[in-house]
């Protein structure tokens, strides 16, 4: 565990981002951003603030019974930015809006095709108020097509763009079926390709001074994400099958039973299967028919394979197993739960869990996930502000950035504008 410092330079600590945006995906793009350095404003509903605020199961614990409404979804989604509250529906408030855009290089935000060009607040109005603008709209869809006003989440694209097609048991095996991975994958991809974007269109711009609309959609990232099964299927017209844990590419590659637990074996290239012959002391496998290509052993008669591995790994703990297969130079991984990666030698090396100061929790402080951009040798990125409070800087960016007084921000304030 660490705590991570903020260095010297970071790659985009003269960019400020709007953030307009709710629950994972576009919030997650944004927090790319401010990792890298952005100054990155998130705007929030009075009162109830961002809908991810209350996702998840777990909430971090505020000081003398304090509800930080700091879920589980938006720790993970949220450090790095400040938080300002405006109701977009008001006037007064779209007005704040197009103020804050005036002093911003990107817009990113997640509402329905349409629903902010009601407020005036769509990227052709804006560009009027600030040309060198990049605005990022996050839907489901996207912004044209049939299915353009439709709602999307997470789950609903698992489905709808292929991978749950190719994610769970093999069939004939207890338990076949289609399956949704534990994290909500197509939300963050979709939060990495909205950053990709955001600093391509900035590159874009340095060079031409231009803005540009940016239009993502998760739908796009779910088929995308099929990558090589995708286009397996488009190669062949042929849909490969579920294969469980069994790998995509070479085999034999799955989980493997030890006498005390789990081992998963990737012996993906004809070496490491001649290797794995040697070190069971089967070099006879090596010849055998039955194994003979990579489609063999990794399809084909995978799960015939998979049962002459567990009888000779299940002879063994997993620290002997893992001592085997590394001292071969055969790829290999113990299977952890969620409490055990913190116990990697590995993990506590980079550094990938990172305490951070935090003013409003009990404990002072919260642990969270550290972007894994935080090795660049000059701009790396860090974590300098925990995840806001809502509106815990309106005051900073009306009174600071917008030069609003305190008689008018707590005007504001009364009339529900913020």
């Amino acid at each position: 565990m660490t705590t991570q410092q903020s260095p010297t330079a970071q790659s985009l600590s003269d960019i400020r981002v709007l953030d307009l945006s709710r629950v994972l995906a576009a919030p997650f793009g944004a927090q790319i951003l401010g990792d890298l350095g952005a100054d990155v404003i998130k705007v929030e509903r009075p009162v109830v603030g961002d809908d991810g605020r209350g996702y998840g199961f777990s909430w971090v614990k505020g000081k003398d019974g304090n509800n930080t409404r700091h879920s589980s979804f938006f720790v993970c989604s949220n450090r790095n930015k400040r938080s300002v509250t405006v109701n977009l529906a008001k006037p007064e408030g779209q007005d704040i809006i197009r103020q804050l855009v005036a002093q911003s290089d990107v817009l990113i935000e997640n509402y329905k095709v349409g629903d902010l060009k009601r407020f005036n607040l769509d990227y052709e109005t804006l560009r009027v108020i600030n040309p060198r603008l990049i605005y990022c709209s996050v839907t489901g869809f996207g912004q044209t097509g049939p299915s353009a006003a439709l709602p999307g989440y997470d789950g609903l694209f698992q489905a709808q763009g292929g991978m749950m097609a190719v994610t769970g048991l093999a069939e004939g095996q207890p338990g076949a079926g289609p399956l949704k991975t534990g994290p909500s994958l197509v939300d963050l991809v979709t939060g990495h390709n909205t950053a990709i974007a955001v600093l391509a269109a900035l590159m874009h711009r340095e060079r031409t001074g231009e803005g540009q609309y940016i239009d993502i959609a998760l739908l796009d990232t779910s088929v995308a994400l099929i990558s090589h099964i995708m286009q397996d299927y488009l190669i062949s017209g042929n849909a490969p099958p579920r294969l469980g844990n069994g790998g995509n590419g070479g085999g034999p590659a799955d989980l493997i039973s030890c006498s005390d637990g789990i081992v998963y074996l990737t012996a993906g290239t004809d070496e490491h299967w001649r290797r794995l012959t040697v070190l069971m002391e089967q070099p006879e496998l090596n010849d055998d028919p039955r194994f003979a290509s990579n489609l063999l052993r990794g399809k084909a008669n995978r799960a015939e394979l998979i049962a002459i591995i567990c009888q000779w790994s299940s002879r063994f703990t997993v620290i002997e197993v893992m001592a085997k297969l590394d001292g071969a130079g055969i790829p290999g991984a113990r299977f952890n739960e969620l409490a055990d990666v913190w116990e990697e030698p590995q993990v506590k090396h980079r550094g990938l869990r990172v305490t951070t100061p935090h003013a409003f929790a009990a404990a002072g402080s919260i642990d969270l996930i550290a972007s894994p951009m935080a090795q660049m040798s000059a701009t790396p990125a860090t974590i300098r502000l925990a995840p806001p409070m809502l509106g815990e800087h309106n005051t900073e960016v009306l009174q600071g950035l917008l030069g609003l007084s305190e008689a008018r921000i707590a005007e504001l304030e009364a009339l529900g504008i913020v």
